[in-house]
């Protein structure tokens, strides 16, 4: 059970969001109408690229991304149009997300304490999606990049917490209730986040349940299932808490038809490809 502290900022920070006076972090705009123009079903590949191209930070980064490991390239795309004609619109739309996510994670004016929980949180975000695209794309039928917008949102609600917290010059000084804050409401915060941004159920339910290792819905294996052992495996060589629990007796390992060591031989096989994927999301 939450402590009273807990209970009561979660219940401070929802009234001040529901009378407007705290706001939800928001994708950039050039994130927002490509979103919206992808998700058309009459958007033309050079639409899109127009529209994409117009960011010089945006294009560059997807030029990156469609000429990197994440979709083994053989021959070089030099133009916006190209990068999404080889990636299609869906894969495009999550790519565009996932780049615009780090802009969200980066606070020039935040205090030393918040700026390193941002850092924590963003570098542990990158790594959890990179091992979410390797589990999808060689052990799944999920669309990898999905996969990877998942395992980036999937502590997304830790944003809006922090920025609350700064209102509180004690919480500021206090790093760990602060710690316990983060860890006791994120998915819920998270929850709020996604639904305000319209991201599909399966992305909601990734941020809502990823931190339940005893989740099992009774329907077949799902993101969640992919970023909860992504999550685990972000842990292997740590002393962090999750690495002393029994993983054979999680759920997502079954529904995935995965042991923990064959999880752990992932990650091991493809270390060059999961730093490589990692360094995209640095600027």
């Amino acid at each position: 059970m939450a402590s009273p502290q807990i209970e009561q900022f979660w219940r401070d920070l929802v009234s001040d969001i529901r009378s407007n006076r705290v706001e939800l972090p928001a994708l950039p705009d050039i994130a927002v109408r490509a979103r919206r123009l992808l998700g058309s079903h009459t958007a033309t590949d050079r639409q899109i690229a127009r529209l994409i191209g117009a960011d010089a930070v945006l294009s560059t980064r997807l030029l990156r991304v469609a000429n990197s490991p994440l979709y083994r390239a053989t021959r070089k795309i030099e133009d916006v149009k190209s990068a999404v004609t080889r990636l299609g619109h869906a894969a495009v739309r999550s790519v565009v997300t996932s780049i615009a996510m780090e802009q969200l994670y980066h606070h020039k004016l935040a205090s030393p304490l918040k700026r390193r929980f941002l850092e924590q949180t963003w570098n542990h975000s990158v790594h959890v999606a990179a091992l979410s695209h390797v589990i999808a794309r060689d052990y799944t039928g999920f669309q990898p990049d999905q996969a990877l917008l998942g395992g980036l949102i999937h502590d997304i609600g830790k944003l809006p917490i922090l920025e609350y917290a700064e209102l509180l010059p004690e919480l500021m000084e206090n790093e760990k209730l602060l710690a316990r804050l983060l860890a006791a409401l994120h998915t819920k915060v998270g929850t709020l986040i996604l639904r305000t941004w319209q991201f599909t159920d399966d992305l909601v339910t990734v941020t809502a349940e990823h931190e339940d290792l005893d989740r099992d819905p009774g329907t077949d294996a799902d993101l969640t299932d992919v970023v909860i052992i992504a999550n685990l495996l972000s842990y292997v060589g740590t002393d962090h808490p999750l690495t002393k629990r029994d993983w054979s007796s999680i759920p997502a390992f079954h529904r995935l038809a995965l042991t923990p060591e064959e999880s752990i031989d992932i990650i091991r096989d493809a270390r060059d490809e999961i730093a490589e994927i990692r360094q995209l999301f640095r600027s």
